[in-house]
């Protein structure tokens, strides 16, 4: 997962939803609690998020002893009518772009 990022105050451009999304993008093993640790919530979020996504049909998981492999379904829409058209595929796309850019270009921009 690399480093924790700073915690944050105010609001952002992603949801919570969005950001354990990416994070089991980046690692479908992850642990909860590590997902917890990068989006910066709390265990208990971080279950109920992955309940919201697994209920709407973005998420799936198989347990593996004691962990879960999650599956995320890339083709299914995104929710918010402004985003008709766009699919789970493409926004993860998107922010694999950014964080691909990110570590190329200077910090501060």
């Amino acid at each position: 997962m690399g480093a924790v990022p700073e915690p944050h105050a105010g609001w952002t451009f992603l949801t919570n939803h969005a950001r354990v999304l990416a994070a089991i993008a980046d690692d479908p093993s992850v642990r909860i609690r590590d997902i917890a640790a990068h989006c910066r919530l709390t265990e208990r979020a971080v279950q109920r998020i992955i309940a919201d996504l697994e209920e709407a049909g973005y998420l799936s998981h198989t347990r593996r002893g004691r962990s879960n492999t999650y599956r995320i379904e890339p083709s299914n829409p995104l929710r918010h009518p402004a985003e008709a058209g766009l699919t789970v595929a493409t926004l993860l796309a998107m922010l694999a772009q950014h964080d691909q850019q990110r570590g190329q270009q200077p910090q501060h921009l």
